[in-house]
């Protein structure tokens, strides 16, 4: 593999576009095309077939990152290279990783909550309703993922799902699961019901416990605010609390976890 950049680098206006993807989400809303970070995210993407529109990797980028923008080259990606002073500066994290691709966002409207085979789409579901934290709803993309879910979604007033912070955080599975943005709760779960998923609301204390559920059923876990809950009034079909031995409550993202894996292990050991 090639351990220089390419020969063409990126021109002034070319980096100015990049570093407002990453930052503004209000460009990437009006050009649907968000920012893949480092050679993990970008791998992760080729891996899923995602036609990606542009790479741009750093003068003094690592073997690894020269590796995936050579495979993005051989996709019939145009790559560019970034001196060291943009390589630097056009991330937004305190030491960047200095290889990007740019990526369609793959938008799925309301229609992606029909119920589908469980092959095809809808049969594990998670929602977040008022997600705050990039890293948490990272978490749980690759959750989702790993656990075999088929959609995840984010509610009305939940962070970005292609904020570069939950890019990365998502470690390349927001591009396993699909991902519905900026619908209402109240519409997300009444949507959900009507295409005969069960909707079953975490909650601190006062649930059952995940395992009396049957969970091998069309099953969508409805976690809230990090800090406020859930909405009272939502129609769901039950509430979930995970039994503890000790301690108040888990993080957002370890719960949505836990509740995801035991929807796994009762469909993997279901007779």
């Amino acid at each position: 593999m090639p351990s220089t950049p390419p020969e063409q680098f990126a021109t002034k206006a070319e980096i100015k576009r990049l570093k407002a993807l990453l930052r503004e989400r209000r460009t990437r809303d009006r050009e649907g095309v968000f920012v893949c970070e480092g050679p993990r995210v970008i791998a992760a993407a080729l891996d899923h077939g995602v036609e990606l529109l542009e790479c741009y990797v750093g003068v003094d980028a690592t073997p690894e990152m020269f590796a995936v923008s050579e495979r993005a080259a051989a996709a019939g990606v145009p790559v560019r290279g970034l001196d060291t002073y943009a390589g630097a500066r056009v991330g937004d994290t305190v030491n960047p990783q200095p290889v990007f691709a740019l990526a369609p966002m793959r938008r799925v409207g309301s229609d992606g909550l029909a119920r589908l085979p469980s092959d095809q789409g809808l049969d594990l579901a998670l929602v977040a309703t008022q997600l705050g934290d990039p890293g948490n709803a990272g978490t749980l993309m690759r959750s989702a993922a790993a656990a075999g879910a088929g959609i995840i979604v984010l509610g009305r007033g939940s962070v970005d799902a292609y904020n570069p912070k939950v890019v990365r955080a998502s470690a390349g599975a927001c591009f396993a699961v699909r991902i519905v943005e900026g619908m209402a709760a109240m519409e997300i779960v009444e949507r959900l019901g009507a295409n005969g998923v069960a909707c079953l609301g975490a909650a601190v204390a006062g649930g059952t416990p995940p395992e009396s559920f049957d969970l091998r059923a069309a099953t969508a876990f409805v976690l809230g605010h990090e800090t406020q809950g859930l909405d009272p009034n939502l129609p769901l079909s039950g509430t979930v609390t995970l039994p503890m031995a000790a301690g108040e409550s888990l993080n957002v993202a370890m719960a949505g976890t836990a509740l995801l894996f035991e929807a796994a292990r009762q469909r993997r050991v279901a007779p």
